[in-house]
């Protein structure tokens, strides 16, 4: 079920005006209270139809970048500016050397579908809920076109929900 959910999550991606909708999306995380209220935020570097929220580098936070260290996800600093690297996943990651994800206020946490209880549909590797699993007083957002939020998403005993799901029109 969850594989046919994510084939058909990446293909829907592929028809919408991503750059419109991280815009919009970009200013309805600013506007959120657990957005203004934190210091240090965990974004993620867009994949290719993946929304991208770098804009949120311009405001006047500590921002982190995950980077995956076999089966666990490390937090690194970041600077707009830092060098960053491919990793084996084809994703952008620091080269600054991670620090305690205790530090984390927010992450912005990427799907590819979300539902209306914070459920959301990854890629399948658990990263993001080990990682949420084992640092859970991190308030978390996942934002994304309207179209990309369900109903309902099949969950498992490790899937852990986001505190909150923001869409966009």
């Amino acid at each position: 079920m969850k594989k046919e959910l994510r084939k058909k999550a990446k293909e829907l991606r592929k028809t919408l005006d991503i750059e419109n909708f991280s815009q919009k999306l970009t200013k309805l995380i600013q506007e959120n209270e657990y957005y203004k209220n934190s210091k240090n935020v965990l974004l993620y570097y867009p994949l290719r139809f993946e929304m991208n929220f770098l804009g949120l580098l311009n405001d006047e936070k500590s921002f982190y970048f995950p980077r995956v260290a076999g089966e666990s996800m490390l937090v690194c600093p970041y600077s707009k500016g830092d060098k960053l690297e491919k990793s084996t996943f084809g994703i952008y990651e620091p080269c600054s050397n991670p620090c305690d994800g205790e530090i984390i206020d927010l992450a912005i946490v990427p799907a590819l579908l979300v539902d209306c209880k914070g459920n959301r549909l990854g890629y399948g590797g658990g990263f993001y809920d080990r990682f949420l699993g084992k640092y859970k007083n991190i308030k978390t957002i996942c934002a994304l076109p309207a179209n990309l939020v369900v109903d309902e998403i099949p969950t498992e005993d490790f899937d852990i929900p986001v505190d909150v799901v923001i869409k966009a029109f």
